[in-house]
């Protein structure tokens, strides 16, 4: 019994992040102009106040006149002399590591440090009672320097004051009605400027702000080093421009959500520590007709002074398909709107669509759609009111956006253009605006054909799912920040079960996983967390239902069938989950994973998918006395699907034309039109059916000979509802798995007794009764099972690969079942 008990697992130590060594040891130095410009502007507006003094009282001198507004405008000197010691700090905090470090560490970061202590909301309305003092202060200052009064005299008497001036009979009226009229005209102006400079997504950040570095990026490696290069030429421009190029000013970062695109453009700006600035598509999204080319011309202005200021800077447009095509795909008054049932929910099946290749699937889902129209959304009439709305080519932002990517060496400004040329001077060469574009986007082919020529963006890039060192590199990742048992070998197989998982899902399957623990009042992280998490992403959780007992038998059975069927005979995947928990219209699946990509398929490869999928209605038939149920619609459906297409358009059976030149010229795609009921009486048809039925004999006689590994797999899915393809390997070697103990199978003992259970089963599906027997558990009687496991094969020592312990022997020619599965096994 005490080899039943495994050992306590050994939790690592808990990985603690590093400290962010990302921050710079001292600040950035500013330039010259940010460093004397608040000096500059005090100065200018003292000298000028003198000059306005001396015009007015000619008889005295500019010196006496600058005397006297120094000595009227002493607060003006206090603010000259903050700002000296302003930059005073900075100077010192540009070279000293010590001295940045203390204000950031002791004195800035303890300050929030204290404050993040306090309740959010008191902390949000103290900040906010802050501001409003530190307005009014403002405000009382101004009337104590406008009234010649002291501060508190103008707290004192701004109530009089102002309820004189707004009410009096002389000035008030007016005064009111001016204030109306003009604030009114004020607000809407205000509400227009702000909706073309402000509104619409695009924030800006300064150089350092943000922190993400190419080793933040998991898994698209490829992809890194050709962005990485054009970071070098971004910080090292000189090194092609002296030899006669050009830096390469945009690349398309193109691929499915969630690969890392938005990661890639932050960690760009963050290895060159230029500004930053983002552009979601709300950015470009007009009220009024002409808003989004000016906020494009206003974006490009501050682009512009950004790399002139930092020796360069990089703009993201994320989401880029909704701002750069001219509406070619259609009028966005109509759009086609697909069925929002899915057609193999409404199949009340099995989801036949997990247990074949990618290809057979896409195969099957095309024919499927086929046959389901579009149906076309109502047109709605009505009055367009100031014009506007949606952005790309109907706004004008794209065009706008055309043309500052090409126009960024043009000559600006009035003297450059005019004054030089009207006095016969050579134009002023424009100076090099290095503006590094990105783009991101999961639909490239609606990106008008002007933005992708070179000059405006230079190169694309696909950024794809991670590839498998790329996704256990993820897993790593994310699972050093939480506490966990994890061995080496089991991140591995999570990175070969996982394949096209981004690295967002990679790091929402770690995230749930922790909740499971901590559901279940755990810290850490267990390798059963980390399955069950991505059960959930994957499949979504189960219903709250209960089968009853001969349902429940039923459908393990079928379902045991697909599984040992995928297990035997696809060599190129291997199985994720198998369940007979039920999810809507799905009362269970098998998934397999992949265990490479592949472009095409051959004719044996897609004989074992349809085998698989006639699996079920084998196993039905084999194990209830021909009796099978209608939950093999979708199974069915499939395996005709897969062997018409391959016998009509791939020369897989007896002729080799192909029916594709019998397609009209509009339809010219190899999908079969399931409404030609003369397709089951014609020669193609009968192919059909004489192939289905080979396959199905095949597969029958696989199953029967293996009957012992469909029993012990329905077993185990009868009993833990859901288990895991390690389960399955576990079952058919004999040894203990992640979630099942493989060896208790292979005991005399559990055969008679499952064995007697099924009979019980199948006798009561005859009589439409219950079973008489119940299903042997083998959790609560484990020690039962204990002894003749040890004696026949022991968890510890499992059997040498090959045959399965209760293979019968191999039949004198073998090519029964069309394939030998993981284990070289001839059928």
């Amino acid at each position: 019994m005490s080899m039943l008990v495994p050992p306590p697992p050994v939790v690592g130590p808990v990985h603690i992040p590093p400290p962010d060594d990302r921050e710079p040891k001292v600040r950035p130095r500013a330039l010259l102009w940010d460093r004397i410009k608040i000096l500059v502007f005090l100065s200018a507006f003292i000298l000028l106040s003198a000059a306005y003094l001396h015009s007015q009282i000619p008889i005295m001198s500019f010196g006496e006149a600058l005397r006297d507004q120094l000595r009227a405008k002493w607060w003006i000197e206090v603010i000259m002399g903050l700002e000296v010691l302003r930059q005073i700090h900075y100077l010192i905090s540009e070279r000293s590591p010590a001295y940045y470090q203390f204000w950031q560490g002791k004195v800035f970061g303890g300050w929030e440090r204290r404050m993040s202590r306090m309740n959010p909301w008191n902390r949000f309305r103290l900040q906010r009672t802050v501001k409003w003092l530190i307005g009014l202060t403002l405000i009382f200052l101004f009337f104590a320097w406008k009234w010649d009064v002291s501060f508190f005299t103008a707290i004192a008497e701004a109530p009089g004051r102002i309820w004189d001036t707004l009410f009096s009979p002389m000035t008030g009226m007016p005064l009111v009605g001016y204030l109306f009229f003009y604030g009114i005209m004020g607000v809407f102006s205000l509400v227009f400027f702000y909706a073309i400079f402000f509104f619409g997504g695009i924030d800006h950040f300064k150089p350092g702000e943000i922190k993400t570095r190419f080793a933040d990026i998991w898994g698209q490696d490829p992809v890194l080093r050709r962005v990485k290069e054009n970071v070098d030429l971004l910080e090292r421009p000189e090194e092609i421009e002296a030899k006669g190029g050009h830096v390469p000013s945009g690349i398309l970062l193109w691929g499915p959500p969630g690969t890392g695109k938005t990661l890639m453009a932050e960690a760009v700006a963050g290895e060159t520590g230029k500004p930053y600035t983002f552009c979601d598509p709300s950015a470009f999204i007009q009220t009024f007709i002409g808003v989004a080319p000016m906020k494009v011309k206003w974006l490009y202005r501050k682009l512009r002074k950004q790399a002139l200021r930092n020796g360069g800077c990089v703009v993201f447009f994320d989401e880029a398909d909704a701002l750069g095509n001219r509406g070619q795909l259609g009028n966005p008054g109509q759009q086609a709107v697909n069925p929002a049932v899915n057609s193999w929910e409404a199949m009340h099946t099995c989801n036949g669509m997990h247990y074949v290749s990618t290809a057979s699937a896409r195969s099957i889902w095309t024919d499927a759609m086929a046959q389901q129209p579009a149906t076309e959304a109502p047109r709605k009439r009505g009055f367009i009111i100031a014009g506007g709305g949606g952005g790309g080519g109907f706004s004008g932002a794209l065009q706008a956006l055309l043309t500052e990517m090409s126009g960024l060496n043009k000559p600006r400004g009035f003297f450059s253009r005019r004054i030089r040329a009207f006095l016969c001077i050579k134009p002023k060469r424009p100076p090099k605006y290095r503006i590094l574009h990105i783009f991101a986007t999961n639909q490239p082919n609606a990106l008008d054909e002007a933005l992708l020529r070179p000059g405006r963006i230079d190169r694309l890039y696909k950024v794809g799912y991670p590839h498998a060192d790329g996704r256990r590199r993820t897993y790593e990742g994310y699972l050093n920040k939480v506490r966990n048992d994890l061995t080496p070998a089991q991140v591995e197989r999570l990175a070969v079960i996982s394949p096209y998982f981004t690295g967002a899902k990679i790091k929402d399957i770690v995230n749930e996983a922790l909740i499971i623990a901590m559901r279940e009042g755990r810290d850490v992280v267990t390798y059963q967390d980390m399955l069950k998490a991505k059960q959930n992403k994957g499949h979504g959780e189960a219903d709250d239902w209960q089968y009853n007992e001969l349902e429940r038998h039923q459908v393990a059975i079928h379902e045991a069938s697909h599984a040992v069927t995928m297990y035997l005979l696809q060599k190129r995947t291997t199985i994720d989950t198998a369940t007979i928990e039920r999810r809507g219209d799905v009362g269970g699946f098998v998934q397999p994973i992949p265990l490479e990509e592949r472009f095409t398929e051959w004719r044996s490869e897609r004989e074992i998918d349809v085998m698989t999928f006639l699996a079920s209605l084998a196993g039905e038939r084999l194990f209830f006395g021909g009796d099978n149920s209608a939950g093999v619609f979708g199974d069915l459906r499939g395996a005709t699907t897969i062997v018409t297409e391959s016998l009509a358009f791939a020369g897989m059976g007896e002729t080799i034309m192909s029916r594709t030149v019998t397609l009209a010229p509009a339809n010219a795609q190899p999908v079969l039109d399931g409404s030609d009921r003369r397709f089951f009486e014609s020669e193609l048809g009968r192919q059909v059916e004489v192939r289905l039925q080979e396959l199905l004999a095949r597969v029958s006689t696989l199953l029967e000979e293996h009957q012992s590994f469909v029993f012990a797999v329905a077993h185990a899915l009868e009993t833990h509802l859901t288990i895991t393809g390690e389960d399955v390997d576990a079952i058919y070697r004999g040894v203990p798995g992640p979630g099942v103990e493989g060896w208790i199978y292979h005991t005399d003992d559990f055969r008679l007794s499952y064995e007697a259970y099924h009979l019980s089963a199948a006798e009561a599906h005859l009589r439409q009764g219950k079973p008489e027997h119940k299903l042997p558990d083998i959790r609560t009687n484990i020690s039962r099972w204990a002894a003749p496991a040890a004696a026949r094969i022991g968890p510890s020592v499992p059997p040498p690969p090959g045959r399965s312990p209760w293979a019968p022997p191999p039949p004198p020619h073998g090519n029964g079942a069309g394939g030998n599965g993981h284990h070289n096994e001839p059928h």
